[in-house]
């Protein structure tokens, strides 16, 4: 484990991060969704891609990267950019899961990989509706400090600020960002993915001008799967070098 500080916006922000096979010339940035850490993503990929260096980041507010400050996904985005040129690292592929795959969209490699990236507005269930109803009904009455009661599991325990980021970037429109994209896409997707479907999966792919979308057996932690895992790593090495090669 290492870490670095960046500064952005007259803040300072303490990274953590790993770097596998750090003598290899070309670099997969690697980055986990809402509510996880990099030891996820290595848990799944760091046996993998041998001939890659591999660089975790735990984005700020997860894992050993502490914040209490609001971010946007596009302030993420600029973090993460101050990060690399701190280390001098210009990433050929960057991989994103879910939130990480809103990241790592904005930063645009030459290969991008999505795992069942969030970014398309799913519609609400009607329970989450009306807790959200409920709990805006109650905000005027002073009792909107019972936010523990209403929060979603992925926003309970968080700071202040984490807690904004979390609703801000859950809400933000994000789904032409993907049109902007330049690269290779490969967009993984759990065929049983409830929290970004596989709709969601097909939206992203039409919006990008060069993706290729591959179902797989699992939910939206379906790349823990060694043999997902395994099929993830093997259409990298194929399609992301020859995108490389070619330019």
């Amino acid at each position: 484990m290492a870490s670095r500080t960046v500064r952005y916006r007259n803040e300072s922000y303490e990274l953590s991060y790993d770097l596998l096979h750090p003598t290899e010339k070309r670099t997969i940035l690697i980055l986990h969704g809402w509510g996880s850490n990099r030891e996820l993503m290595k848990q799944a990929f760091g046996s993998l891609l041998p001939g890659w260096r591999h660089l975790y980041l735990d984005l700020p507010g997860f894992g050993r990267s502490p914040n209490d400050r609001f971010l946007r996904t596009e302030d993420y985005a600029a973090i993460v950019r101050a990060f690399l040129e701190e280390l001098g690292i210009v990433p050929e592929a960057v991989m994103g899961h879910s939130f990480g795959g809103k990241v790592a969209t904005l930063l645009d490699p030459p290969c991008l990989i999505l795992l069942s990236s969030s970014g398309i507005q799913v519609p609400k269930p009607l329970s989450v509706r009306l807790k959200i109803a409920l709990f805006k009904a109650l905000k005027p009455l002073g009792l909107s400090k019972a936010r523990s009661l209403f929060v979603s599991a992925d926003a309970k325990g968080m700071n202040e600020g984490m807690y904004e980021t979390f609703k801000a970037t859950v809400n933000e429109e994000f789904e032409e960002k993907f049109s902007d994209v330049h690269g290779k896409a490969l967009l993984f997707w759990g065929e049983s993915d409830t929290a970004t479907p596989l709709w969601t999966g097909e939206r992203i792919a039409a919006k990008i001008p060069d993706a290729t979308l591959i179902p797989m057996k699992g939910d939206h932690y379906f790349f823990l799967d060694p043999e997902n895992a395994k099929r993830i790593a093997e259409r990298i090495e194929t399609e992301c070098r020859e995108r490389l090669c070619a330019e």
